[in-house]
């Protein structure tokens, strides 16, 4: 119990009464009751934030700096973006040459492969102009076997006569002068050309009918 200083009637004195009353609110309640004008505005202008829409802000003037930074941005998306095309087209590039040479060497391996048999195509030649294989014999059938298989290696004869004479890929080993003949054609092979993709086995060895004078 609290002790209190009580008259005969059982009331508190005048005097102490009037003491607390004119000692007013506690420090605390006086900071409550007061509000700093400042925070009243701050809080104000935050609500008025809240009430911003996505439309007010993209449609918001941009500043001098923002829009430095976002044309910097620009420029470094755009130097990448040229990059990364370059760095694709240098691969695809790549790609095409590495695929291009593997190719040229399985066609020289093949190659060495077929330049063995071509003196075999050459006998099968001669002897199926003195007609020694003839259809049935048991000749005859390995001929074409070795034929098929020199085909399915992706050997191609060439040379045939009539054909325009080019000096890259047939050796002249005559020149036959002939009337009526307006450019240089193979007058006869004396030899057939073999060749596998760009790989060259074997010029064909031909006599060459040229003009005339």
């Amino acid at each position: 119990m609290t002790d209190k200083n009580f008259n005969e009637n059982g009331e508190v004195p005048e005097d102490e009464g009037s003491d607390a009353a004119a000692s007013g609110p506690s420090p605390q309640e006086g900071a409550a009751s007061q509000e700093n004008p400042d925070s009243a505005e701050a809080a104000a202008a935050e609500g008025s934030d809240d009430d911003l829409t996505v439309d007010d802000i993209l449609g918001a003037e941009q500043t001098g700096e923002a829009a430095a930074e976002d044309a910097v941005l620009a420029d470094l998306e755009s130097t990448l973006l040229n990059d990364l095309k370059r760095l694709q087209a240098e691969y695809a590039n790549y790609r095409r040459r590495t695929e291009e040479q593997r190719q040229l060497e399985i066609d020289r391996a093949k190659g060495e492969a077929a330049k063995g048999l071509i003196p075999v195509l050459d006998d099968l030649d001669r002897a199926t102009q003195h007609g020694d294989l003839v259809d049935g014999t048991p000749f005859f059938v390995i001929g074409e076997k070795i034929r098929a298989m020199v085909e399915r290696l992706g050997v191609v004869a060439y040379g045939e006569k009539g054909e325009i004479f080019d000096p890259q890929h047939h050796e002249a080993i005559f020149q036959q002068p002939t009337p009526g003949a307006e450019s240089s054609t193979i007058l006869e092979v004396v030899e057939v050309g073999y060749r596998l993709g760009d790989v060259e086995l074997r010029p064909a060895k031909v006599v060459v009918a040229v003009p005339a004078e």
